[in-house]
């Protein structure tokens, strides 16, 4: 039987001969004391696999001594100083312990592979690992978490030190080099390539031409979308090979660095005041001493050009519409199947046009994308609303489907529930680091009085003890019982209003497709040119092939 995995360690390089002898060929079975998870990261693309595949060697060469058999090796690509990154193959290796049981050990290499986020993190992955009477052994380091918690909490706490370091000189690095005019990496702007090592922009041969075109073209007050239709007409593609699109040439439109100049953009913040990783759009040209916008380059267009042409998209914009206007602020919602409908020509999805659902690969992409699907929005919605209805009412009470719609129903009630669920698991993963820092301070360090470090302790404490309890009442389910009758969740729909029956819709349909008219005038009833792909209705082929089968041979046996 072959193993889940397989794919990635044959990614790393390993050969099929060197993974038999490693114990990683085919699939291991027994109890979970007697398997182990692995967990592999690197953080940038240019580290070496040859040093991944060594971690591995040494890990499997210390599980055969434990007498341990790694039932699964997660491997993934990211880096973890960054509290908002999120690690998924981490989290279902600890999963697979902490919560599915299937093994009772986590093999790292190095602790700074375990976390670069502090001992409030491994405090609480500990903590569950212990209930589970599981352990995570670090290889290079020597330690098990049963027997040396407090070192590896401590070297955690490195870990994190040496990331927040990593970070400071990093932007200090990224600073100096916007500040001399270099350009800092990433995605250079169409039209313009950045050879390695120079730090400058220079003119794309490829692409320059096209690039000053779409230029013109928006000095010349040519729409966004007239530009990408006409470049998808004549066959032009994007860098990537896609097709052009009236969003993209508004982003490139905006850009400072399609200039030739040094941006200076927000980052985005959390409400706590947090990086989340991302920039705000646009941004303004990074000024000298003297005011004068500095340079990295080359540009397709002049600093003036680019004066003119956000003038140009700034005068098209309509005050309280979705055209240019970013003062509107949230509007209220006013299309059931947005997100749902898709268009019957390119099965792509249809947005509210006004009155209207219109094609979106047509709206953004022109018509040489595609001829493009439009109806009232009014009559969809209506006929839709029945179909759910009916559909809803067919069902069992103990339908999947009925259980979904009741689960994201209370969801969308209480949108804040989620929300204040990751607020107090941050603030518990904090409050555990505290906890750690102050048994350093006195056990390890020794710079604390007993006195001070009890009172503290028992103050962090009762927080750590007042976070788990509300942490544990948020992760309780919800009684669906009042939701999970068919009539009941028809007469919600009634007053649900246009929000909340888009959510009652999308947690019972996949998606509606919408079939073109037959041409102008075409009587055909709304109703019967939708085609819902409702969530129950998913079949396995192999099943329905096996009972067609059985009942050919019923036939046959009758005759």
């Amino acid at each position: 039987m072959e193993r889940e995995d397989l794919p990635s360690l044959r990614a790393l390089g390993f050969e099929d001969e060197e993974l038999e002898s490693l114990g990683l060929w085919a699939a291991v079975t027994g109890t979970p004391t007697d398997l182990a998870e692995m967990y592999i990261r690197r953080s940038k693309k240019k580290d070496t696999l040859s040093a991944l595949r060594e971690q591995v060697r040494r890990m499997c060469w210390h599980a055969s001594q434990e007498g341990k058999r790694i039932r699964h090796v997660w491997f993934e690509q990211k880096s973890a100083s960054k509290a908002y990154v999120r690690r998924e193959e981490f989290e279902k290796a600890t999963a697979a312990i902490a919560d599915a049981g299937l093994s009772k050990t986590l093999y790292v290499f190095k602790t700074s592979r375990l976390s670069r986020r502090g001992m409030g993190q491994v405090g609480l992955l500990l903590d569950k690992f212990e209930e589970r009477q599981a352990r995570i052994y670090v290889v290079a380091e020597n330690l098990d978490s049963t027997r040396s918690r407090m070192v590896l909490a401590i070297l955690s706490e490195q870990a994190r030190e040496q990331a927040d370091d990593i970070s400071e000189f990093t932007a200090i690095g990224i600073a100096g080099n916007k500040s001399d005019g270099r350009w800092t990496g990433g995605v250079t702007p169409y039209g313009l390539a950045s050879p390695q090592g120079t730090g400058r922009l220079v003119h794309k041969p490829e692409e320059y031409p096209t690039a000053r075109r779409i230029a013109e073209y928006l000095l010349d007050r040519k729409t966004p979308n007239w530009i990408a239709n006409k470049l998808n007409t004549e066959g032009i593609p994007t860098r990537h090979g896609k097709r052009w699109a009236g969003p993209g040439i508004v982003s490139l439109a905006h850009s400072v660095t399609w200039a030739g100049l040094v941006a200076d953009r927000e980052k985005m913040l959390d409400k706590n005041g947090k990086d989340v990783g991302k920039y705000h759009r646009g941004g303004s040209p990074l000024l000298d001493k003297r005011g004068d916008p500095i340079s990295c380059g080359e540009g397709v267009i002049s600093f003036a050009e680019h004066v003119k042409i956000s003038a140009i998209l700034a005068d098209r914009a309509q005050k309280g519409t979705s055209i240019g206007d970013r003062t509107r602020g949230k509007r209220e919602i006013v299309a059931l199947l947005s997100g749902t409908l898709r268009c019957g020509l390119c099965n792509g999805p249809m947005a509210n046009g006004g009155v209207n659902y219109r094609c979106y690969a047509r709206q953004i992409e022109g018509a040489s994308s595609c001829k493009g699907v439009s109806t009232e929005r009014t009559r969809v919605d209506d006929a839709v609303s029945v179909m759910w209805l009916n559909h809803i009412l067919y069902l069992m009470p103990d339908s999947p489907t009925i259980r979904a719609i009741a689960r994201d129903w209370l969801s969308y009630q209480d949108p804040d529930r989620d929300a204040r669920k990751a607020y107090i698991s941050a603030a518990l993963e904090s409050a555990v680091g505290r906890e750690m820092k102050l048994e350093k301070e006195y056990f390890v360090l020794g710079r604390m009085d007993e006195d001070k470090y009890d009172r503290l302790r028992e103050q962090v404490a009762a927080q750590i003890a007042e976070l788990k309890a509300e942490l544990a009442e948020l992760s309780q389910d919800t009684d669906l019982t009042p939701l999970m009758d068919p009539e009941s969740l028809a007469c919600l729909w009634q007053g649900a209003g246009i929000g909340g029956q888009r959510a009652l819709l999308k947690a019972a349909a996949k998606g509606i497709t919408l079939a073109p008219s037959k041409g102008r005038g075409d009587r055909t009833p709304i109703v019967d040119r939708l085609t819902p792909e409702w969530r129950d209705e998913r079949r396995n082929p192999a099943v329905d092939a096996a009972w067609d089968r059985w009942e050919a041979r019923l036939t046959r046996s009758a005759d």
